[in-house]
Formats: structure tokens, sequence, C-alpha cells
């Protein structure tokens, strides 16, 4: 299954979080190579992004999200994706 994240960080004022910063790109780096997270965009002028996970279900995306280190600081809204019958791959 196919899911649209969008994570919206907010790190509270004066929070040194220098070491979750390193381990959530490892992370993200990992899941990415594992093919799990499948796109990433930064948008631009925000903290945030705009994500692509292929996961098995609710549950394991969750399971997911709730490891990134920054999770605690994240605003997460997520929405499952179908394909679309116009486009050109469902043809």
């Amino acid at each position: 299954m196919l899911f649209h994240v969008r994570m919206d960080v907010s790190i509270p004022l004066g929070l040194d979080v220098t070491d979750r910063v390193a381990a959530e790109k490892a992370r993200a780096l990992e899941l990415q190579r594992t093919g799990v997270w499948v796109h990433l965009w930064r948008i631009v002028g925000r903290y945030s992004n705009f994500s692509v996970f292929d996961v098995a279900s609710n549950d394991e995306l969750h399971g997911i999200l709730s490891t990134l280190p920054l999770y605690p600081f994240m605003k997460i809204e997520v929405t499952p994706l179908a394909t679309h019958p116009s486009d050109l791959s469902a043809q």
C-alpha cells in the first residue's frame, strides 16, 4: 500500500537535537534503501517534507513513523493512495 505522508517538524527553541537530526538522517536513508520510504521531498521554506511510503498496512506505517528520532517533534498527516484509472501504468 502506498501512503502520502506530510511531516512538519517543530523543535522547541533552545533544545539541542544535533544527535537526533543525525540519527533521523540515518534512519531515513535506511528506510529508503529497503524500499519502504519510496520518495522524499523537502517543502521549500519549511522544516517539512512530503514523502511516499510503500508498506503493507496502516499499522506498519505507524510503527515505522514512530521509530523516527524526530517523531516526538512532528505533526504528521497521512493519506492512503490508490492507483488512478487514468494513470499510464493502469492502462
